[in-house]
């Protein structure tokens, strides 16, 4: 084997596979870029949607809920909670607003965040937004 397998084939075959995952990294990065567009929303991201976000980022509700895969697991969901929702923005902010003061005793629930209607509105623009976005079936159930 030592005769059959020297020093100078053991380098072409360093470098001729680094070079092949090299090229099939790049066309795999290629071929992500070019697919992207066509899972995006295609949705106008508004100045509503944008606060919204800001809602979401500033009551950490990702330190409970999971959105798009990502985040606690907690609490449900809600990347799809609009269409589990019956396709309703104001079914959204019904419950948000129903939450008690103190939550539930003995269970875990939602705390009460005593958002303006603003915020409310803008929360609920922000869920079906994200709702819009192609997942590629994820989450695999309705219920997140």
């Amino acid at each position: 084997m030592a005769e059959f397998f020297n020093k100078t084939m053991a380098r072409n075959i360093y470098f001729g596979g680094s070079v092949f995952f090299v090229l099939l990294f790049l066309a795999l990065t290629f071929d992500t870029h070019r697919q992207l567009p066509q899972t995006d929303n295609r949705g106008e991201i508004t100045e509503q949607t944008s606060l919204g976000k800001r809602v979401w980022e500033e009551n950490n509700c990702i330190g409970c809920h999971t959105l798009l895969g990502e985040g606690a697991y907690f609490a449900p969901e809600l990347g799809n909670v609009y269409e589990r929702y019956g396709r309703s923005t104001e079914a959204i902010k019904a419950f948000i607003k129903s939450r008690p003061e103190g939550g539930i005793p003995g269970r875990r629930s939602m705390p009460q965040f005593n958002l303006s209607d603003e915020e409310l509105e803008a929360l609920a623009q922000f869920l079906k937004y994200v709702n819009g976005i192609d997942t590629g079936d994820w989450p695999p159930n309705i219920q997140g």
